[in-house]
């Protein structure tokens, strides 16, 4: 780079580094929107979890290293055990590929931020808030202590009477919000905030990998966020949905579960192997086999997941035909799997891969994987898994597959684009060591752990007998615990030392051709000076030069645009430029709104309803707040983007993130409606007497006023949006009037359903059932009749106008999924009684 280029680069950097970075003061602190900032935090608060959850390992290692062991009684075992599988599954994977995505999406995709910044603000707040209600309660001895998959009964009222089961449910719930809001983010930005010219073709596969997985967590958390809805409606005022005796059925829970838990796995894992397709070509030094071969296998591995939840629970009894089925589906998704562990070892095969430390890790990950896969083959196998169900057989499986499969390319992922963050090498030091300490430690403890549950040894249990044929196998796995416990802590230690006293790193220090090595090292938190157009799947193959042709503004959007983060949107498919994102800048809206979300989550453990019931309504308030200050009336109709392009700002295009915001929301919002569904059908078939005969009480007129006002209250909003874009504002105004009356009239239709037909929802699961599906309805309705009054308000601020459509096309759009899940709603509780008994 010649001396005007430099002076160029640098002049750039002082324009944007103060625009994008985080200001020095408390707002700074808790107003920050950054992606590379919210990441950051993400992935230091879940290692930091990682480790507490660690320490819980070895009291569970101390525990059982010998029979009769006095180290923890009974009650605290319970909770030491519940936590630890908590804190690992909840509070450590999934946000800690949160945080990965939230950090790199931007970097490969060759954009400055995400498609909504204040989203990733709101969800990490929830996501501390949640954890933190977790660990003080275990600090205060009040923890979860019912098993991290809180089965019921045993997690229902009469067998867990304190505070201990709430806390998991409430707590969980918050921090699934932000899992939820991660997929939305995840999801539109890979769609929509590309590099100019980066079809999905051209796409690097981390961010396949990672749109696979959020649309993985976009439909598989939903039962699980429905199941702990339920099962606290339980607990707190009686509503029998898992109690036998009035209606329900405990295997509704585990049902609703492991819909969650077992695609879960794959949500786990998928990230991690986005990351080996990353690193395991550079050090190979050529490109991946099969990228459209591992494309098409992440496809089905995704939908594949989602047929196997019954393979943990082959032991309750149900039909041989579904045993077979689900066997059958579980040894199916070991094809997709086995399709990309090929790919990368025909890369290696056709490469000269280099022996590095990152690429160590990785080493391990095939040995320690492969081997959790051919256990997880067995327990697929119907007579094989009845014998090892519940045993410590299955707990080794579980590791193998997890910390193989997710903890050992994390680490290769840390000292990979440790350099990124530091600019510092990370391949020096006590990495070596602390590795085989990891390796030995890991294969200590859990390839003997297989043995002890072949041997019979249950899964839960805190102490055990002499005599068994379990007392040397525990010992050796508790020495090999505290072996790998003090390789993660030399890693730890390692890294901290490395990012502070190695050598500084020249650019690129892999050579690698993906987009984030595109930036200056460390990163910038602007990441790019000027936006790259990109031709292939290889950009700094193509041209060595980029980075500094970037830092020096030639591409996209140089500089900062008029004062304000900007970012390019391109179309889904092509990736040709569309339009420009204006980006908000610090803001508390969503650390305001978190809290009152978890302040509700709060009261309502505390049994104060009242109090979760006004700052659920905060809730709804920030939110109105946080949607009126999207936008400004002063935008320009059109921006110069150079390189020839000028694009409209993205109020001003059909398909904004703020679209497909709406979109991807009412996809998680459909599966929760039918996982609702699932659940009034799976007890109609299950639970006898359904319906009991005193509560059919059929009433057509009033099924007949609620659909005609669903009716109304769906179109409605079609017809304000239509006129809109017709530029007839007043009578876009006259219809939105009308749609917040019919969606009013619609909440008063099923309130008098639930005052005047239905019987008290604690007397029956099915009266449970008709109170949850109408609640839901109340709640979407009224939703969308404040939504109406909200856009009604923001066309007379000038928010709204023909060119302006987002706000009246996002309405429409929910209060028609609105109307429809009503008239669902109307047909489940007028038909279904009639069909009972018909």
């Amino acid at each position: 780079m010649n001396d005007t280029a430099h002076k160029r680069a640098l002049a750039l950097h002082h324009e944007m580094e103060p625009l994008y970075g985080q200001p020095k003061t408390w707002f700074g602190f808790l107003g920050a929107t950054n992606h590379t900032v919210i990441g950051i935090r993400f992935m230091v608060t879940a290692i930091a979890f990682f480790f507490i959850g660690g320490v819980l390992a070895m009291l569970i290692r101390a525990q059982l290293a010998g029979p009769d062991t006095q180290f923890l009684d009974a009650a605290n075992y319970a909770q030491v055990f519940t936590m630890h599988g908590t804190v690992m599954m909840f509070l450590f994977a999934i946000p800690l590929i949160e945080g990965f995505a939230l950090y790199m999406l931007p970097k490969v995709l060759g954009a400055r931020d995400l498609a909504f910044p204040r989203l990733s603000a709101f969800g990490y707040w929830c996501y501390l808030a949640g954890g933190l209600i977790l660990l003080a309660a275990l600090v205060l001895g009040i923890a979860p202590d019912s098993g991290w998959f809180m089965y019921t009964p045993l997690s229902s009222k009469p067998f867990s009477s304190g505070i201990n089961s709430d806390i998991w449910l409430v707590g969980i719930t918050v921090v699934e919000v932000s899992a939820v809001c991660a997929a939305i983010e995840f999801m539109a930005t890979v769609l929509k905030v590309r590099a100019g010219g980066m079809a999905l073709s051209k796409m690097p596969l981390l961010a396949w990998y990672l749109w696979i997985t959020a649309a993985m967590m976009l439909v598989g958390f939903p039962p699980l966020i429905l199941g702990s809805i339920l099962l606290e409606a339980e607990r707190a005022f009686g509503l029998p949905f898992f109690d036998s005796a009035r209606g329900g059925d405990p295997l509704l829970w585990q049902h609703l579960f492991w819909l969650f838990g077992h695609p879960e796995v794959y949500i786990i894992f998928l990230p991690a192997a986005g990351v080996i397709s990353t690193i395991l070509p550079v050090f190979a030094g050529r490109p991946i086999v099969g990228y459209r071969w591992i494309v098409a296998a992440l496809i089905a591995q995704a939908f594949l997941s989602f047929g196997l939840w019954v393979h943990h629970m082959f032991t309750t009894g149900i039909p041989h035909l579904s045993l077979a089925f689900f066997s059958a589906a579980s040894l199916l998704v070991v094809v997709p799997t086995a399709i990309q562990i090929f790919a990368w070892l025909t890369t290696l095969l056709k490469g000269r891969p280099k022996m590095t430390l990152p690429m160590l890790w990785i080493y391990g990950f095939f040995f320690v994987f492969v081997s959790g896969g051919l256990t997880g083959v067995m327990v697929a196998v119907v007579p094989f898994d009845w014998q090892v169900h519940d045993t410590h057989f299955v707990v080794a499986h579980l590791h193998y597959v997890l910390v193989g499969g997710f903890v050992f390319p994390v680490m290769a992922g840390i000292y990979y684009w440790g350099p990124q963050l530091s600019g510092r090498r990370t391949d020096q030091g006590l990495g070596r060591l602390a590795f085989w300490l990891v390796f030995i430690g890991f294969n200590l403890t859990f390839l003997v752990m297989h043995w002890t549950g072949l041997l019979g040894m249950p899964r839960r249990v805190f102490t055990y007998e002499t005599g068994l044929g379990w007392d040397w196998p525990n010992l050796v796995s508790s020495f090999g615990g505290f072996v790998m416990a003090i390789g993660f802590a030399m890693t730890l230690v390692d890294i901290l030392v490395q990012w502070r006293f190695a050598p500084h790193t020249p650019h690129n220090p892999w050579k690698a051709d993906t987009l984030e090595w595109a930036m200056p090292t460390p990163a910038p938190t602007y990441n790019f000076a000027s936006l790259p157009k990109v031709g292939s799947r290889h950009p700094l193959h193509d041209d060595p030069d980029l980075s500094a042709r970037l830092a020096g503004g030639t591409g996209y959007l140089p500089g900062a645009l008029g004062g304000r983060r900007a970012t390019m949107a391109v179309d889904s498919v092509t990736g040709a430029p569309e339009h420009v994102i204006i980006l908000p800048g610090p803001t508390l809206i969503p650390f305001w709104t978190a809290l009152a979300l978890v302040g509700a989550a709060i009261c309502f453990l505390a049994g104060f309803y009242w109090g979760a019931g006004l700052l659920g309504l905060a809730v709804i308030g920030c939110g109105c707040w946080w949607l009126w200050r999207s936008g400004d009336t002063a935008d320009p109709d059109s921006v110069d983007c150079r390189e020839g392009t000028r694009l409209p700002p993205h109020h001003a295009h059909p398909q904004a993130p703020g679209w497909w915001g709406m979109v991807f929301t009412l996809v998680f919002d459909a599966t929760l409606f039918i996982s609702l569904l699932f659940g009034y059908l799976f007890l109609w078939v299950i639970a006898p007497g359904w319906p009991p005969p005193a509560f059919i009480d059929a009433a057509p007129g009033l099924a007949i006023a609620t659909l005609a006002a669903l009716a109304m209250a769906g179109l409605a909003p079609l017809a304000a949006h239509r006129s809109n874009l017709r530029g007839d504002a007043a009578r876009s105004a006259r219809w939105l009037v009308v749609s917040a009356s019919a969606n009013a009239l619609a909440c008063i239709a099923f309130a008098a359903t639930l005052a005047f037909l239905t019987p008290p929802a604690a007397s029956h699961a099915y009266a449970a059932c008709i109170w949850a599906l109408a609640l839901y309805a109340i709640l979407h309705n009224g939703l969308a009749a404040i939504g109406s009054a909200f856009v009604l308000a923001r066309g007379r601020a000038g928010f709204v106008s023909a060119r302006r459509s987002l706000d009246p096309r996002n309405l429409a759009a929910f209060s028609g999924y609105s109307a429809l899940v009503g008239a669902v709603t109307v047909a489940a509780i007028h038909l279904g009684p009639v069909l009972g008994t018909g």
